[in-house]
């Protein structure tokens, strides 16, 4: 006689689990799940056999997406792209080409904010990169490590594997010196951001000084200004984490965002103008540029660092035309 109100409860107690279930198999980085734990087997097989043309292209795509912030599309298609890497070539050209597309996967796996998934795809990365021999994707997926290590709270390891990764490239003779300096600067200006959230306020400094000078001579060997660009968005952040918000607006003021060659690039300037400005305690301005980081790329404020920005804001909606919307479309439950 019991037994139908207990199958009824345990349904309202199993049903949020089941639930939980599917949101997250829906969720935008299900596919790539799927590649991980299963390899292959529920990750559509490449239509035509693949070439090299055909992955050099897939992997040109999937950068350029997430140039553009365009982490839908790039999320879909991923999970193929790997596949069709890992079946073509020889064992070195298919370590080097998955390598390479599982550095762009980590990067989507940050803005995404799977923690999870980030440390299992950076493995995944520097597994490859060293199978292959690359030593740009190398060192590329050991700055991808890094990234792993630090949002784990392991600060020091991840500055580490950085810089042994920057001097090991640096003195790798079999490559373009602008391309080693300018990857260098790039090693260097994650290092530094990473001791800066650890409070090493003089080896931050010292470290995107180091990353500024490695941009710079590779601009002046090559003629490109990526790289400094690059730093010049680091060391925004640099000074923000350092607790230094108004020398950190005062050296964003130096940097023309129209200028910033990227769409994810522009945003990421906007919403690291805005960590600043909150960290000054100037709302009005901080959600200024969170809607300039919106406007250049919609989809970068579904990160978790602009919700959370968001959340603070909410207390002052009344003070903030249009916050409460802008929350909503960060994704933030509480503004609906």
């Amino acid at each position: 006689m019991r037994r139908r109100p207990f199958l009824g409860l345990a349904a309202a107690v199993l049903a949020p689990a089941a639930l939980q279930q599917d949101a997250h198999a829906a969720g935008p980085l299900s596919g790539l799940e799927d590649l991980l734990l299963y390899r292959t087997g529920r990750v559509p097989a490449p239509r035509r056999e693949p070439t090299a043309e055909s992955v050099a292209a897939a992997l040109t795509a999937s950068r350029q997406e997430f140039r553009d912030a365009r982490y839908d599309r790039l999320a879909a298609a991923l999970p193929a792209r790997i596949a069709a890497a890992q079946l073509f070539g020889t064992p070195d050209q298919q370590a080097v080409s998955t390598a390479a597309l599982y550095n762009v996967a980590v990067r989507l796996c940050i803005k995404v904010g799977d923690n999870n998934l980030v440390a299992v795809t950076a493995d995944r990365a520097l597994t490859a990169a060293r199978a292959g021999g690359d030593p740009l994707v190398l060192a590329e997926a050991q700055r991808m490590v890094s990234s792993s290590w630090r949002r784990q709270g392991s600060l020091a390891r991840a500055t580490d594997i950085v810089v042994v990764a920057a001097e090991e490239l640096l003195a790798d003779t079999t490559v373009p010196e602008a391309q080693r300096l300018a990857l260098r600067g790039d090693l260097y200006a994650t290092a530094a951001y990473t001791a800066a959230k650890s409070g090493d306020r003089g080896y931050a400094h010292a470290l995107i000084t180091e990353a500024a000078d490695s941009a710079a001579a590779a601009g002046r060997s090559s003629g490109l200004v990526d790289g400094v660009q690059g730093v010049a968005l680091h060391e925004v952040s640099v000074h923000y984490e350092l607790g230094d918000a108004g020398r950190a607006i005062e050296y964003a003021r130096t940097v023309d965002p129209a200028a910033l060659p990227t769409a994810e690039r522009q945003a990421r300037f906007f919403t690291d103008v805005a960590h600043a400005f909150d960290k000054w305690g100037k709302p009005e301005q901080c959600y200024r540029a969170l809607l300039a980081a919106e406007q250049a790329a919609p989809q970068e404020v579904r990160r978790g660092a602009v919700r959370d920005l968001a959340v603070g804001l909410l207390r002052l909606d009344r003070r903030l035309p249009g916050v409460r919307d802008f929350a909503v479309r960060a994704g933030v439950p509480t503004a609906v």
